[in-house]
Order: structure tokens, then sequence, then C-alpha cells
């Protein structure tokens, strides 16, 4: 099928597989904005720690892969390290209006969001409010706040609609609208294995945290709680609690392996920017192991070798995806069936 664009003629089936269609480029290019802006934040804030601090920049340098050397004073933690970078570079795709940062941007808003819906809840309480009256940096950390909340709901206001489904303009001599291209057969076949990596990823972390919640006595609501609501962790510091970075990456496993396994659309940004994140705190843990010899005392006990299998296989499975999502299937053929062949 050929379609002409002005003075351009395009003769690839469905259009540019690669690229956004050209009436989306404003809000990819609103979405950069707004990603970088908050990306820049957590880089300020990453900044600001570190020269408060006790320790030198090397220091900091160390601790972005020992958590035994990451200074005490850092008000944003690893998570958030990872997030920055994750941000900036979602940003960068999103620029260069290439396709499969759709699903990226989506990923980051919906995350930002649910922080912002946590901090939400910590503000009901009263005690927690006057926290950002009296400490200095309060209104700092509060307006960091309602801009992640800004990010998040302009990001997904102006992604979600950004589709390369639906309804497509007609060309210029009247033919009818081309039908978006659909994933090729090797692209859906290594979005399914990237799916089934983290559905088992995600099994695997639920599994440990039922386990966790279970033996050290905390209940289950009094766990909730804790993931969900801002005042629970009692500081100001923008570092999330583990509680919320447990769950929100357990249904991050669950909702992204189940599209992957669908493997209907494409959600290869999604996949590279969470696998990403997830193995750099995976290598994290890794150096922490090593360093207090963890691995000499592991296979000790069935529970440690569990533990150990489980980190291993989450370091294999987020480079795999890493790989996998970074690679570019063949240029599919679309059809009004909405499928592909390649």
């Amino acid at each position: 099928m050929v379609m002409r664009d002005g003075d351009a003629l395009d003769v690839r089936p469905g259009g540019d597989r690669i690229r956004a269609a050209p009436r989306h480029h404003a809000a990819y290019g609103s979405t950069a904005f707004f990603l970088a802006l908050y990306g820049a934040a957590l880089t300020a804030w990453t900044v600001y720690g570190i020269v408060q601090g006790d320790g030198s920049l090397w220091d900091f340098v160390e601790g972005l892969f020992n958590p035994g050397a990451s200074p005490a004073s850092q008000l944003v933690g690893p998570y958030e390290w990872a997030l920055a970078a994750a941000f900036l570079a979602t940003a960068a795709l999103v620029v260069a209006h290439r396709r499969s940062a759709r699903s990226a941007a989506l990923f980051c808003g919906f995350f930002l969001l649910a922080v912002s819906l946590r901090e939400a809840v910590g503000l009901c309480d009263a005690a927690y409010r006057d926290q950002y009256a009296t400490d200095p940096l309060g209104g700092w950390a509060l307006a960091t706040r309602t801009l992640g909340l800004v990010v998040a709901v302009a990001v997904l206001a102006k992604m979600l609609p950004a589709a390369e489904t639906g309804r497509r303009a007609r060309s210029a001599d009247g033919a009818p609208p081309l039908p978006a291209p659909s994933p090729g057969a090797r692209e859906r076949r290594l979005s399914r294995i990237c799916g089934v990596l983290f559905l088992l990823m995600g099994l695997a972390r639920l599994a440990w945290t039922a386990r966790n919640v279970t033996d050290s006595g905390t209940g289950a609501v009094r766990y909730l709680r804790s993931a969900v609501d801002g005042s629970v962790l009692g500081t100001l510091n923008l570092a999330t609690s583990a509680e919320f970075t447990t769950l929100s990456s357990m249904l991050s496993f669950f909702v992204l392996g189940a599209l992957a396994c669908r493997a209907r659309r494409d959600v290869r940004g999604a996949l590279l920017v969470f696998s990403a994140v997830e193995l750099y705190l995976t290598v994290r843990t890794v150096v922490w192991l090593t360093v207090t010899d963890f691995f000499n005392q592991s296979f000790e006990t069935p529970e440690g070798a569990l533990y150990m299998a489980t980190v291993a296989y989450d370091l294999a499975a987020m480079t795999s995806v890493v790989v996998l999502a970074r690679g570019r299937g063949e240029a599919p053929v679309a059809d009004p069936a909405g499928d592909s062949a390649p």
C-alpha cells in the first residue's frame, strides 16, 4: 500500500513502524519536557544531598552500587536514582518520536501518579502536614511532590490518546486510511518471552513478600498501610518506603508481564525501562551480598539457597528482558484483521 504525505511517498506497510505519526509529535514533545523536568528535579535533590552530606563525591559514586558505602544523609535513595535516569532516558526517546517510547512514558506516568497518591494519603495526617511547615526543606519537598503530580497527570493526558490505532487520516488522493502496523511474528514471540519472565519474577516476589510479612509478625493491613500511606515513614525525604517499592514492583511485573504475553501492542519501552531499573537494583543487591560474605553462608540453609536462586533468576531475567526489549523485529505486514506477518 502507498501513502502520500505531501511530496514524500511512503511505501512501507502501515507507515513508519519506528517513529510516531506526525499528528502525535506535539504530544510527544510536551511529554518529553515534563519527564525531563521531573528527572532534573530528582537529580537536583541528589546533588543537594551530596553537597550537604559528610562524604565525598567518590563516596556517592561508590554508594551507587555498594549499599554499605551509601552516605546516610542522602535525601533520595537508589530507587529514586534509578527513576531519575529512567525519566531522562525516556524523555530522550520521546524527543526522538520513537513509537516504543509511548509505553515507557505511560509507565513513568502511572508510577509517578502512584507515588503522588501515596503522598496525598499521608497528607491526611495532621502531624505529617506540620512537618512541611517546620522542616527547612518542607517547602521544597512539597513543591517537588506537587510537580510530580502535575507531571504524572500531564504525561498520561498527553500519551494515552497518542495511540497508533483507531481512526487514521485519509491520504491526499482519497484512498482509505491505512491500518496501524501491528507487531511482527518475531516481535510477538520475544514479547511473550519477556512476559513469561516477568510473570515468574512477580510470583517469586509475591511469595517472598508473603513469607517476610508472616515471619516478621507484621500484619497484612499494617504492611499495606506502610505502602500506601506516606506519613508512616515519618520523614519528608523523597525516598519511598521499602513496602511501596516492593508492592509497586510486584504489580508492575504482573501488569507488564500480562500485556507482554498478549503481544498485541508495543510494550517494549515499558519493559525496557522497568527491567533496567530492576537490573540496577539487583546488581546493588548482589554487591551487598558479596561485601557481607552472604554468598559463603547462603547454602547452609534451604532458605538461603532458595534466596540465592531467586536473586540469580532476577539477575538473569532482567538482563534477558533488557536485551530482548532492545531488539527490533522484522517489518510487519498489516492487514485489515489487525494481525501481521513477517
